[in-house]
């Protein structure tokens, strides 16, 4: 099935990816006291640095840290707060690793400080929608961009999500997006399309989307899934999020075995090696 898929390019900085073949796996560094799997694990500065050095030796091939919890419910972090959690760990994560960093945040200060201590991809969740001033900073910049789908805030995101087609109504708005970042100054070619797992769906909503990444890619822009040990998951495993590790493994076979480009993920190695093996046996 893979060798069906359509390769796509993808600028970021003075490099272009072609993808389309084995996803790129973007591991999950969270500098928070409250994300919902690893909430406080990473907080203090060198062990999120050492948390990411371990996804990067793991195989990681893009490094996202973010300082403020986007989880349903979560608190509002202040631009300074988020700040003085990440801009350190992008500092010193770039002088130890050559690995992509990517930066997960809505605020456009804190994106161009990421971007000026070294990160190569803003990864904001309301698809550069929050803060106005976000895109004039992408637009300033050559980082990669990655352009995700929501609904609401994570505060409102999952009271009653409702669509009349959740796949169609997410790619018109990406589709939408595309365009006015494009006439902003943000080449679509610098842009990988997120559809939002969890971000204001159900968990059908979720398996909708997770069961047509075709359509997705219909856009001509690589898309990105975030699922990983994701609270849908509890719904089609009955597990709690300590023990959906294995369902996020499966997720992810799943998705690049429709052409996801890249999977972001809390456990690296893992989830690298169910590909590798998949891809060995499907090339």
């Amino acid at each position: 099935m893979a060798s069906t898929i359509r390769q796509l390019n993808w600028k970021c900085g003075s490099t272009t990816h072609q993808l389309g073949g084995f996803p790129l796996i973007m591991g999950i560094v969270n500098v928070t006291p409250d994300s919902f799997s690893d909430g406080g694990d990473f907080l203090e500065q060198q062990a999120a640095v050492d948390h990411a050095l371990k996804l990067a030796e793991d195989g990681a091939d893009i490094l996202d840290i973010g300082g403020e919890s986007t989880r349903p419910g979560a608190e509002i972090v202040s631009v300074q707060e988020e700040l003085r959690r990440v801009v350190g760990v992008v500092a010193e994560v770039r002088y130890r690793t050559d690995r992509l960093i990517s930066v997960d945040t809505t605020k456009a200060e804190v994106a161009r400080q990421a971007l000026a201590a070294g990160a190569n991809i803003v990864n904001d969740i309301s698809g550069l929608t929050f803060d106005p001033a976000m895109v004039n900073v992408c637009s300033e910049s050559d980082c990669g961009v990655i352009c995700m789908h929501i609904l609401g805030t994570p505060q409102t995101m999952q009271m009653d999500p409702h669509y009349s087609d959740v796949v169609s109504e997410v790619c018109q708005f990406l589709s939408d997006r595309l365009a006015t970042l494009e006439r902003a100054g943000i080449a679509r070619e610098r842009v990988v399309t997120d559809p939002g797992i969890g971000f204001g769906k159900t968990a059908q909503h979720n398996v909708d989307l997770l069961s047509h990444i075709a359509a997705l890619r219909d856009l001509e822009r690589p898309v990105l899934i975030g699922h990983s040990r994701k609270r849908f998951l509890a719904k089609v495993l009955g597990r709690p999020v300590e023990e959906r590790t294995c369902g996020t493994i499966g997720v992810a076979i799943a998705v690049a075995a429709q052409g996801a480009d890249m999977i972001r993920v809390h456990d690296v190695r893992e989830t690298r090696d169910a590909l590798l093996a998949w891809h060995a046996i499907t090339g």
